[in-house]
């Protein structure tokens, strides 16, 4: 079905205090904070990855896979209407998630 663009609107409003940015991949979107991807949005539902920051911000969180084979992440539904601890908890994301490696630059063609 792939995630709607109202959908990301909507969620980057509901998080605006965070300096979000959505980047669409395969019909649904990543979320990056910090340069790193903190959370998925997949048939418009919000799936943040399961760190222990998260986790401990998101308790009543039930866990689901974003997308068939995926491994699991926190899927939020109930914790947008408290969006502090949405924001918290990708702050944890972000802080305990690596950063991505840098590409290598290609040869140029000879």
């Amino acid at each position: 079905m792939g995630t709607r663009t109202g959908t990301i609107e909507n969620l980057l409003d509901t998080l605006a205090p965070l300096p979000l940015s959505a980047r669409k991949m395969f019909g649904e979107y990543a979320l990056y904070l910090d340069g790193k991807v903190v959370a998925l949005v997949c048939d418009d539902q919000l799936f943040l990855k399961p760190t222990p920051g998260a986790q401990a911000a998101l308790p009543d969180c039930p866990t689901a896979p974003p997308y068939p084979g995926a491994k699991l992440h926190l899927l939020v539904t109930d914790a947008l209407d408290d969006p502090d601890r949405v924001i918290t908890a990708l702050k944890s994301v972000a802080a305990e998630t690596l950063a991505p490696k840098p590409k290598k630059q290609k040869k140029p063609k000879t």
